[in-house]
């Protein structure tokens, strides 16, 4: 039996939220967020809600102040290790539940919560066969609008703000402006992109399982 298992799990529960799923370029990006027992009313005065009801801005000032405060867990998947997942996984899905499970067993190694809520992404069954034999130890629940628990909304704030992070990272090391989404702009982007750094780099800064490389390499 782990230590954890030892005694009662802490009052409060734990959320997970991803950012990056609709992005071509840039990581995918899942967080764990633990809302300690009585916090709810003291994240909805912070401005806590879903990530994709607010501007990237707050998105990012929430985060600055959620950080230090709480105990969380950023599971970031750049480009290259998502291509390889994917390639492994050939499952989106699969994929999702690895990294929620990640989070999970992370926020588990700092404190003994006792339930997990998550968005619905796919199968449940998908998250509790990627937990380890620690994570198996909480109760998961799949919810569909899965950000109406302020602990999931917490942790799409947190998983946004990383994934606003790494992206502008990307287009700075590169030399290329990358935006966010899969639109015509993301287009003419990973057309930039391939005229600078050629075909084999693609993969270093996008997500190429999407019909947006298809089109773009066919374009080209």
């Amino acid at each position: 039996m782990s230590q954890a298992g030892l005694f009662p799990p802490t009052a409060g529960h734990l959320g997970t939220d991803e950012s990056g799923k609709g992005d071509y370029f840039g990581p995918l990006v899942i967080a764990g967020f633990f809302c300690p027992e009585g916090q709810e009313g003291v994240l909805t005065e912070l401005g806590v809600r879903d990530s994709k009801a607010l501007s990237d801005k707050r998105v990012l000032a929430i985060a600055a102040v959620l950080r230090p405060g709480y105990i969380h867990s950023i599971v970031a998947i750049g480009p290259e290790k998502y291509n390889e997942l994917y390639g492994r996984f050939r499952n989106l899905n699969k994929l999702l539940a690895w990294g929620h499970a990640r989070a999970i067993e992370n926020i588990l190694e700092r404190v003994n919560a006792g339930r997990a809520v998550t968005d619905q992404f796919g199968d449940e069954r998908f998250v509790q066969q990627a937990l380890m034999t620690k994570g198996r130890t909480i109760a998961l629940e799949q919810r569909p609008r899965g950000e109406a628990d302020p602990a999931v909304a917490a942790a799409s704030i947190l998983a946004r703000a990383e994934f606003l992070k790494r992206l502008e990272a990307l287009s700075r090391e590169w030399g290329v402006s990358l935006h966010k989404g899969a639109g015509p702009p993301v287009e003419a982007a990973a057309a930039a992109f391939l005229e600078r750094h050629g075909e084999g780099a693609l993969g270093q800064v996008a997500k190429l399982h999407f019909k947006t490389t298809a089109r773009v390499l066919g374009r080209l």
